[in-house]
């Protein structure tokens, strides 16, 4: 049955994020020097994330986008995608990701049940690629690319953030590219959660408080309404349901802005 928050909004949508770990420091993400990482202890499990997901399922939300920092980091992460895809009334099983271990696992996750990726894309340019990750390799992202167009995660997105449009010469570049190689390419503008700067991503319908259809849980196991918000519920505390249904009464109007968490630990 479908569920809607105070705002009359259908909110079908889950993002999880499974690690606050990331193979690349981009500079936009994180700060050169590292972060204080999560405790592992304090990760959720996978049955703890699968409960999680059902439960979701049970209370109207059939779409689902594995997150991180960098998911494909976390350990075992095909085994993971395979729970989920059992979950009945599990509709869209998507992910996010930098691209650079694509290669190896585009065809297990596949054959686990993972419907389609996102693949992070900023330039074209390897020196340039290098420099905004700090020492990532650009050719392992094409490779992971091409893996997972034959494994058919299908359709392919590529997130291009930018400084301020898509007119910018890398976005240019990374829009042809996704042109000849039939990938859709989303434009992102780089947000700053503490002064809550954000935008509607050009090509998509992230960040567009109106029409916003998710929650998001966070790989310690927070239920956030929303990325620029500070409200979150324990589901270890309250137990998924109290705490999805807290987060959804609670879903604001309008993102604000985030002083407790980052990019990393919340999924973007």
């Amino acid at each position: 049955m479908p569920v809607y928050d105070r705002f009359n909004r259908h909110i079908n949508y889950l993002r999880i994020s499974v690690t606050d770990r990331c193979n690349l420091r981009c500079t936009y993400c994180m700060p050169e020097e590292g972060i204080s990482l999560m405790n592992h202890q304090d990760i959720l499990s996978f049955e703890e994330i699968t409960e999680v997901a059902r439960v979701a399922v049970g209370l109207g939300i059939d779409k689902f986008r594995i997150t991180g920092g960098e998911p494909l980091v976390r350990k075992d992460i095909v085994k993971l995608i395979a729970q989920l895809a059992c979950i009945q009334g599990v509709r869209d099983l998507s992910m996010t990701t930098n691209g650079i271990f694509l290669e190896e696992l585009a065809q297990p996750l596949k054959d686990a049940g993972l419907h389609r990726v996102n693949i992070s894309l900023d330039t074209l340019n390897p020196d340039k690629f290098s420099e905004i990750t700090r020492g990532g390799d650009i050719q392992s992202v094409l490779r992971g690319i091409n893996a997972a167009k034959a494994a058919g995660l299908n359709p392919i997105k590529i997130n291009c953030v930018v400084f301020k449009s898509s007119i910018e010469k890398d976005a240019i570049q990374v829009k042809e590219f996704g042109r000849l190689n039939n990938l859709n390419v989303r434009f992102i503008q780089q947000m700053n959660l503490e002064s809550g700067e954000f935008s509607v991503v050009e090509g998509g319908n992230g960040g567009n408080c109106h029409q916003c259809n998710r929650l998001r849980l966070t790989a310690n196991g927070m239920v956030k309404p929303c990325l620029f918000d500070e409200q979150e519920f324990s589901v270890r505390e309250l137990g998924a349901e109290k705490a999805l249904i807290n987060a959804l009464n609670c879903k604001p109007l309008n993102g604000c802005f985030n002083r407790k968490g980052s990019f990393y630990n919340i999924g973007g």
